[in-house]
Formats: C-alpha cells, sequence, structure tokens
C-alpha cells in the first residue's frame, strides 16, 4: 500500500465518458492496464504518474466518479530491479519481494481509496493525464 491524499479540486464535466479536472482525465471506459495505456497515449499523454501530493490529491478526486472498484494508474513494478515506478520514471520505492510481478498500480474508487496492486488483464476505468494547454 502506498500513501495517498485529498485535494478538493475544480471539476467539470466536458464528455459522457469522462471527467475532467486540470490535466486528468477519468476515462469511464473498462480496459486492461496496456489497453488503458494505449488509449492514454493515443488520445491524451499518458497514463497518469502521481508522484507528488498535489497530483494524488486530483487523482484521488477523479477516482470517486469511476464506474469501477478501482482505477488504473501510470504505477508499475519492475520484477527485474525490484520497485515501484511511475511511467513518468519517477522511483516510487523498492520492495523486499516480487510477488508483485505481472501487478499494476490502482486505487480503490470508493471512499476508503487505498493503493492495491492488480493483474494487468483486469477491466477498469482509468485516469489520464494530458499535457498543460492541449
Amino acid at each position: 500500500m502506498f500513501p495517498f491524499f485529498c485535494y478538493d479540486g475544480v471539476h467539470s464535466q466536458d464528455d459522457p465518458n469522462s471527467t475532467q479536472t486540470d490535466n486528468l482525465i477519468l476515462v469511464r471506459e473498462n480496459k486492461s492496464w496496456d489497453e488503458a495505456l494505449s488509449f492514454c497515449r493515443k488520445h491524451y499523454r499518458d497514463l497518469v504518474s502521481a508522484p507528488t501530493e498535489q497530483v494524488q490529491h486530483w487523482v484521488n478526486r477523479r477516482a470517486q466518479n469511476a464506474s469501477t472498484p478501482h482505477v488504473w494508474l501510470g504505477l508499475n513494478y519492475s520484477c527485474k530491479l525490484h520497485f515501484w515506478f511511475w511511467l513518468d520514471g519517477t522511483i516510487i520505492g523498492a520492495e523486499k519481494e516480487a510477488r508483485e510481478c505481472g501487478g499494476k498500480g490502482a486505487i480503490q474508487s470508493g471512499e476508503e481509496q487505498s493503493w492495491v496492486v492488480l493483474h494487468e488483464t483486469e477491466k477498469l476505468n482509468f485516469i489520464c493525464s494530458k499535457s498543460v494547454g492541449d
């Protein structure tokens, strides 16, 4: 499990399939982690990386509006190097064991919003990040 914080960001709805706040897009389509990654890279920039408390706050708010019990994030585990990292390259911690191999990072969409490791083939909503100015 990883630490998580709350942020009360500005909320607007631009699209019936997504909720947009700042540069974060909650996509309410059910996709595997790899499918979500491809979708985000094609339509926006990437699956969201949340290396700072501020971004974690916004991710928390977006995840509350998901239609699945968990939401994919751009959090990945390196089985060879035994650490978690965000897709933006930020390393968030070493692990003592590699039981997370094949797992990807997600957050619960309910009020508790714990960070969890799920198998990459599960079909979930996901959060994309977009470039500022897009």
